[in-house]
């Protein structure tokens, strides 16, 4: 039987480096591993900031801080950029299609290549197929797998949860040799036209930390909201909102 959200058990981790910010430390909260998680429950638990990652639901619970912003795109506001409309024509030749999973050789290999020369810094450096398949897996039974192929070549592959109120971003990755194409912000304009597509209202981008460079491109998509005060709110309007064209509606040729 599921649990309401005031039945949930939830714990804190010691205190560790920040993966975000160079010397701060860093407390999670997660709910507990044992805790059976439905659709229902996970969406109201990232409408309170939560996220997933492997079997772990979690978010940020640090004593001094509070850089980590939960995000999402009100799919009835946002508009494509000028930008954003060169990248979706920039990517007019890739195809994308749903998988089943991504624990093939092919795709290990690609994210490998990925973290080796993206995120060396990283947490997840160096790569490991244990841990890839820990943290990308279908831990509560609501994942989808999305591949992007050139040709016969895969060149990036999505990781999204599907909430009763939007789609959750998992993770992106991509071939780190077609860097002109902006495959990452392919990749979200494709899960917000798939949102669109399933009549749900958002997608969650997950954490937005204002003086992080790695997380500057949540904010060049205009209709994004925050997390602040235990209410979501409008970002403060940016370039990007001034430099619209049209709503994301059928966009993805090649589906």
């Amino acid at each position: 039987m599921t649990a309401s959200l005031r039945e949930i058990k939830v714990y804190t981790t010691f205190p560790h480096d920040c993966s975000y910010l160079d010397g701060r430390e860093a407390t999670t909260l997660f709910v507990d591993p044992r805790q059976k998680i439905n659709q229902r429950l996970y969406t109201q638990l990232s409408l309170l900031g939560f996220r997933r990652s492997g079997d772990h639901v979690y978010r940020p619970h640090c004593d001094r801080c509070n850089a980590c912003v939960p995000s999402r795109i009100d799919i009835a506001e946002f508009r494509l950029s000028r930008s954003q409309r060169r990248i979706l024509n920039r990517n007019h030749d890739i195809t994308v299609a749903r998988s089943e999973h991504i624990f093939d050789d092919e795709t290990y290999a690609l994210y490998h290549r990925y973290i080796e020369q993206r995120h060396a810094d990283g947490d997840m450096y160096p790569p490991d197929r244990d841990q890839y398949e820990s943290f990308l897996n279908n831990g509560l039974g609501c994942t989808e797998y999305y591949r992007f192929s050139l040709g016969d070549q895969l060149v990036g592959v999505s990781v999204v949860d599907v909430m009763e109120d939007g789609l959750s971003a998992i993770y992106t990755f991509y071939d780190p040799d077609h860097e002109r194409r902006s495959l990452g912000t392919f990749a979200v304009l494709h899960q917000l036209e798939e949102a669109r597509r399933r009549a749900l209202p958002y997608v969650y981008l997950g954490f937005w930390i204002e003086e992080s460079p790695k997380m500057s491109y949540k904010s060049k998509f205009n209709a994004l909201e925050i997390l602040k005060g235990g209410e979501w709110r409008r970002l403060q309007a940016s370039a990007a909102d001034q430099d619209t064209t049209e709503p994301v509606r059928n966009l993805m040729l090649n589906r």
